[in-house]
Formats: structure tokens, C-alpha cells, sequence
């Protein structure tokens, strides 16, 4: 029944692309009453309108990394929520005369079915644009002959106090106005959360709700950096001879890497210090060259870096940071206990893209994002990095060739299509075998039954989630019902219990990492656990809605006046 449902969501999927819902009469804009405005509304209303038309003109200088994953799913009367299918998008956002994203990922990629031909895949690809343009209330800027607001309280998102407005289009204003509520923060009026959907769509398009945040990235600057998308029960007519089906769909849009911009750059520039000339030194004491053996590591380790040091820069690798040392402590654990004090110091880095995958650069051991957000524990964890060190103790495979920096000078746009790190099917199958060897000589030997229930509750859901079981730049986890990973494990695997409560196979997504949207760097998301108290909140692997904790960034410029007569009229409760 199970394996079914793909062959169900692709249909749904591709039919997305072909057929956009209209909505339903619901969703059409109501006649508008006559406005009741007062002073202290109309001086805020058009300190939002102006913050917000100045958002979007900003965005031009911007080129951020944008990722959209999507899950289509059916409800199960036990279970919930059972995903169906899924579609991924990674590129870039290009803020122009509207916003759009453009695609990274090499054309091979494509998870449509062999009927769908490429002007239907271009389709596909608009109607993924509106991922970003979610991004923005409006693409076309907020104007008061297009909008009424209507005030409706003061409330807290973290620590930031915000004022909560209702925004409808005014009849007659085209289509793709947005219908909703905005947040906007007290000091400067900037909006920083809102969540509606966009109404009177053309013929044969597609408008779908959306809940959408920005976080203040550097002092006074609010910038998109999270897109939660829902729809429920949309009928797809197909053209093939198909009755209507309805279709159920989850998505979540992330963007980060906005110090990507030249003026950014430009900044970080203006603060390197220039050190004082080093003094001479006496040749007396200079060491000796490098031995041949010396020299070829050496070599290697410039590729390594190379190679870290481009990804890096592309921001598809987060800069070194905390969270990395969390990854190495549990490599020390088995390096130590295995004795394997004679290798090179090994590192730990983080791909900041969804789909699971783990691969090695060198010394260096990438894990995804996606992956470590769904590890349910340091045991699993341990697993997934053992299998990457037996490939570091057999011997690394990165090609020396990167040691010459000019062989990674392309765009960031051919980075994922022109490296691979994957191994062949022999060398996973020898890593497999050292993995399991380590493991058996580490701390973790007698925790490794959540480590196996991780890996079958992966051969359940990878049959229905194939892109988020993909891989940009190493090898598959599992591949439809084939595990690929130290599949050895899974002869003494515990039953999987979907239904019980307390067995925690695998966690939503988004679980463990958060990112700085600015940076690209990543850090263990501070939220308090809570335990589900029925099968339906495990929710292994899915997408979920995301509330973030916003706060302000430490700034000398002082806040807008205390005394203005409107602004402080409108803050009081």
C-alpha cells in the first residue's frame, strides 16, 4: 500500500504543474467597508507601506541561496500525516522585476515522470518561483489605492513587540494582491511575519497559503528568511482520461547566504588589519624542506582546503563553527577507542542543503543538514560518521587535481553538476565494513539498536521521499526500498512500531540546526523538547510549520523618538 502512494504523488506532483487549482469562492476578495481610519493609523500604515517598498528595492543587491522542499501526503487515521511524494528546488534568489529563483541543480535531477515534456517542467519551475515570491507581500509593492488595513492588536513574537494588521485588496486591483495578517515590529515598522495567501488568480494559476518570517540580520535590516506553505484537499483535473484528484501538500523555503552581496564583501574587506612586517629572522634556525611523503600530504591537504574553502564560499558549506566540534567529539570517540592515533587530525563540516547525505573531502567528513536534523541520537550519529571514517582509514580519494585553485573557478551555478564526491559501490561496501568494525570497538557498541531502527524506518519513507533521500555532491542513504548505508545493521533491527508512542525512529525536519540566514553559519536550534502524546506528532522525516523566536540585533542608533504623538498613541494595548 505503502509503495503505491509514489506512483500516487508523482501524478499529483506533475499534475500540480499542469493544472494550477483556481481557489474556491472563499478566498475571492469581499467587498470592502468604508474606512475608519484615524491620525495614529494612518502614520503608521504608511511607515509599513514605505518599510516595506524599500524591502523590496533592497532585495536587488541580494542574491541568497533559496531551497524549497515539497511533500505531498494523504491522512492516515493513526498515523496523520503519510508523505506521498516530494519535488526539491535549490538556486538562487534574483530579485529583479519580480522575484525569481533561479535553479542550480544540473538537469539530471529532475524528478518529473518520463510522459511530462520540458515546457511543463518550465511550468513547473514558475509555479516554484512563487516560493520565493512569498518572500514579499507583494512583488509589485504595497500601495494604498491597492490595500485597506485594518489594526487588530499588539503582540509579542519573541522578544520582538509587534503590531498586528489585517491587509485585504481593494476590488478591482489585478491579480495576485495579498489576503492576511501582517506583524510588524514597534521601532521602525518593518514588517516581520505575515500569513495569508494571494487572491483572484489569472486562468489556470495556482495561489496557495503561506506563512512567511524575516529575521533583523543586521541591525535595523529585515530579511526573508523562512517560507511555510499548506494547501489541503485541492482538486487537480488531469487531461490524460483521469478523474479529479485532490491533492495535500507541506512545503518549507529557506534563504540564506545574504552576505553573498558585494557590498558585504566590500565591508569585511574595509576591516582587515594589516599586520606589522615581520621581522627578519635568523636562516640559522629555518626548518628543513619537507620530505617526499610530507610534500604529497601537504599537496593533498591544499586540495582539501580548495575544495572546502569554494563550497564554503558558495555558502552550500557552512563556515567552521561550534556545532562542527559537536561532529568531532563523536569522530575522537572512535578514532581514540579504535586506535587510530596515526591518522591526520579529521574534521567535521556541514552541507547546508536538505536531502540526506554524507560524504568526505579529503580529511574532512560533510554531513547534510537535513541529515543531522532527523538523527535521533549520538548512537545513530555515530553510525553515519563511522561509515565516513572507514573510507578517511582506507584511504582518501580526493583528487589532487584541486590543488590547483583555478580548476574550481566556475560559477556557483555548475558547482553541484561539475563535483562528486560519491564512492562506487566496492569502496562503499569496504567503508561499510570498516564502519561496522568501529563500531564495534567504540563507546557506542551497546546503543546501536536505535542506530538500526534508523536506518528501517529510512527503507520505509525513502520509496515515497526520493528527493529528500537524494544527494547533491555524495552518495544515497537509500535508494526506493534498497538501503544503501551499512545495511548489516539492520539484520538485528529492532520491529518498527509506527503506532508507539515511545519509539523515536527518525525526527521531523528542522529538528536540530538552525541557520543564520546572513552567514550561512549553523548552530543547535535552542528549542525545549517536547514528548508527542500520540502517533500522530512523531512525524518522522516530514515538514512542519516553523515559529521563530525573533529578536533584536544590538545597535547604537537610538530608536525612534519617544515623543512622537502618533507612534506612541498606537503602541498602547
Amino acid at each position: 500500500m505503502r509503495v503505491s502512494r509514489l506512483a500516487l504523488g508523482t501524478w499529483l506532483l506533475a499534475g500540480l504543474a499542469l493544472f494550477p487549482a483556481v481557489l474556491s469562492a472563499k478566498s475571492r476578495t469581499p467587498k470592502q467597508p468604508p474606512e475608519k481610519e484615524s491620525e495614529a493609523q494612518r502614520v503608521i500604515v504608511d511607515r509599513i507601506i514605505a518599510r516595506e517598498n524599500t524591502l523590496i528595492q533592497s532585495l536587488h543587491n541580494y542574491r541568497p541561496r533559496v531551497e524549497t522542499y515539497l511533500q505531498a501526503y494523504e491522512l492516515d487515521p493513526n498515523l496523520g500525516i503519510v508523505p506521498t511524494g516530494d519535488y526539491y528546488f535549490l538556486g538562487a534568489m534574483e530579485a529583479g522585476s519580480e522575484v525569481e529563483a533561479q535553479s542550480f541543480l544540473p538537469s539530471k535531477a529532475s524528478i518529473l515522470p518520463h510522459f511530462v515534456n520540458t515546457a511543463v517542467h518550465r511550468k513547473l519551475q514558475i509555479e516554484l518561483d512563487s516560493f520565493a515570491q512569498a518572500s514579499v507581500v507583494d512583488p509589485q509593492g504595497i500601495a494604498r489605492e491597492n490595500y485597506q488595513f485594518e489594526y487588530v492588536r499588539s503582540e509579542f513574537l519573541g522578544d520582538v513587540r509587534c503590531l498586528v494588521f489585517d491587509i485585504t485588496p481593494r476590488e478591482g486591483t489585478g491579480h495576485g494582491r495579498f489576503q492576511g495578517r501582517l506583524w510588524v515590529e514597534d521601532h521602525d515598522f518593518a514588517l516581520v511575519r505575515f500569513k495569508g495567501i494571494r487572491v483572484n488568480p489569472a486562468k489556470k494559476h495556482f495561489y496557495f497559503h503561506f506563512d512567511s518570517w524575516r529575521q533583523e540580520l543586521q541591525p535595523k535590516m529585515w530579511l526573508p528568511v523562512y517560507v511555510y506553505a499548506e494547501e489541503a484537499d485541492i482538486d487537480l483535473p488531469y487531461s490524460f482520461g483521469f478523474k479529479t484528484v485532490t491533492l495535500n501538500f507541506r512545503s518549507q523555503t529557506r534563504f540564506w547566504g545574504y552576505d553573498l552581496s558585494n557590498a558585504a564583501r566590500e565591508e569585511e574587506l574595509t576591516r582587515i588589519v594589516v599586520d606589522a612586517p615581520v621581522p627578519v629572522r635568523d636562516n640559522s634556525d629555518a626548518p628543513a624542506d619537507a620530505s617526499p611523503l610530507a610534500s604529497q600530504r601537504e599537496w593533498e591537504n591544499e586540495a582539501e582546503n580548495n575544495v572546502l574553502e569554494r563550497l564554503e564560499k558558495a555558502r552550500f558549506i557552512a563556515p567552521a563553527g561550534d556545532f562542527d566540534k559537536v561532529l568531532e567529539t563523536v569522530v575522537n570517540n572512535l578514532v581514540v577507542t579504535n586506535h587510530l592515533d596515526y591518522l591526520q587530525a579529521i574534521h567535521c563540516r556541514v552541507l547546508l542543503t536538505l536531502p540526506f547525505e554524507s560524504f568526505t573531502v579529503g580529511n574532512t567528513i560533510v554531513l547534510s543538514r537535513g541529515l543531522i536534523d532527523v538523527i535521533p541520537d549520538e548512537s545513530t550519529l555515530a553510525m553515519v560518521l563511522a561509515h565516513e571514517l572507514g573510507h578517511i582509514v582506507l584511504g582518501p580519494s580526493l583528487d589532487a587535481k584541486y590543488s590547483f585553485s583555478d580548476r574550481l573557478s566556475m560559477s556557483d551555478d555548475q558547482l553541484l553538476s561539475e563535483l562528486d564526491f560519491a564512492h562506487n559501490a566496492e569502496e562503499e561496501t569496504a567503508a561499510d565494513a570498516k564502519g561496522l568494525e568501529l563500531l564495534k570497538n567504540s563507546p557506542y557498541k551497546d546503543n546501536l539498536d536505535s542506530a538500526a531502527l534508523f536506518l528501517r524506518a529510512m527503507v520505509q519513507e525513502a520509496p515515497e521521499l526520493p528527493k529528500l533521500f537524494g544527494a547533491h555532491l555524495g552518495n544515497r542513504l537509500a535508494k526506493g526500498n534498497n538501503l544503501l548505508r551499512m545495511a548489516a545493521m539492520m539484520q538485528a533491527a529492532p520491529q518498527l512500531q509506527p503506532t508507539r508512542i515511545e519509539q523515536t525512529a527518525a525526527l521531523p525536519l528542522g529538528s536540530r540546526l538552525r541557520i543564520d540566514s546572513w552567514s550561512g553559519k549553523v548552530e543547535l536550534a535552542k528549542s525545549k523538547p517536547v514528548a508527542p502524546v500520540s502517533a500522530r506528532e512523531k512525524m518522522p522525516f516530514l515538514v512542519t510549520p516553523l515559529f521563530l523566536n525573533l529578536t533584536r540585533k544590538p545597535t547604537t542608533t537610538a530608536a525612534p523618538a519617544a515623543g512622537d504623538k502618533a507612534t506612541a498613541e498606537y503602541k498602547q494595548p
